[in-house]
C-alpha cells in the first residue's frame, strides 16, 4: 500500500514535467531565440519612428515664415532615391535566396550591389541636406524642418548602420562560409533592410508627395 510520501509530485519530476508541459525544457535554441529578439528590436525600432512621425505631422505647419516643403522638396530627385532603396531591398532579396543555395559568387555580387544601391541613396540624401541648408532652411530655422530633418535623418542614420552591418556579412560569409548562424544573421539583415523600406515608403508619401502639395 502506497504512502502519501511516495506519490511522486507532479510537476517536479520528469513524468509530472511532461504532463504539463512546463518542465524539462531548458533555455531554448539560439534558432528560436535570436530571431524573436530581433523581431522585438525591429518592432521597438517602428515604435520610434511612429513617435517622429506623429511630431512631423504635429510641426509640419509650424515653418515661423520660413520655407514650407513644396518649396524645398524636389520630387524628381527624390523619385531616384527611393527607387534605388526598392532596388537595393528586392536585390538583398534575391541575395539570401543565393546564399540559401550556398552561391558564394552570386551571395557576394548580390550583397555588393544592395550595398551601392544604399550608398547610392544615402549620397542623395547628403546632397538634399546639404542643399536645403545652403537655401537657408536649416534644422534650426523653424519648427518644420527640425521635424523633418530629424525623421528623415534618423533613417539615414539607421541606413549607414545596415551598410555597416552588410560589410561585416560580406566578411563572415568570405571567412565563414555559409555556416548556420551566418546565414542566421544574414536573413536578420535582411528584415532590418526591408523594414527600412517600409519606413521610407512611408516617408516618401507622407513628407515628399503630400508634403510638395501647395
Amino acid at each position: 500500500m502506497s504512502t502519501a510520501s511516495e506519490a511522486p509530485a507532479v510537476g517536479l519530476t520528469h513524468h509530472g514535467s511532461e504532463d504539463t508541459g512546463l518542465g524539462n525544457r531548458g533555455p531554448q535554441s539560439k534558432s528560436i531565440v535570436v530571431p524573436y529578439g530581433f523581431w522585438l528590436f525591429v518592432l521597438s525600432d517602428m515604435v520610434l519612428f511612429s513617435a517622429l512621425f506623429a511630431t512631423y505631422a504635429t510641426l509640419v505647419h509650424a515653418t515661423d515664415g520660413g520655407p514650407a516643403g513644396h518649396e524645398l522638396f524636389h520630387r524628381g530627385l527624390v523619385a531616384v532615391e527611393t527607387a534605388a532603396l526598392l532596388a537595393s531591398s528586392f536585390v538583398c532579396g534575391l541575395a539570401v535566396i543565393a546564399a540559401k543555395q550556398k552561391n558564394m559568387l552570386w551571395t557576394q555580387v548580390l550583397l555588393f550591389a544592395t550595398g551601392l544601391l544604399g550608398l547610392v541613396f544615402l549620397a542623395i540624401e547628403i546632397y538634399e541636406f546639404r542643399s536645403m541648408i545652403a537655401e537657408g532652411a536649416p534644422p534650426q530655422r523653424s519648427a518644420f524642418l527640425s521635424s523633418f530633418f530629424t525623421l528623415v535623418g534618423c533613417h539615414g542614420a539607421h541606413v549607414t548602420a545596415g551598410l555597416l552591418w552588410l560589410g561585416t556579412m560580406m566578411a563572415q560569409i568570405s571567412a565563414k562560409g555559409f555556416q548556420q548562424h551566418i546565414t542566421r544573421r544574414l536573413l536578420c539583415f535582411s528584415i532590418f533592410w526591408h523594414a527600412l523600406d517600409i519606413i521610407w515608403v512611408a516617408i516618401f508619401t507622407i513628407v515628399y508627395l503630400i508634403g510638395t502639395l501647395p
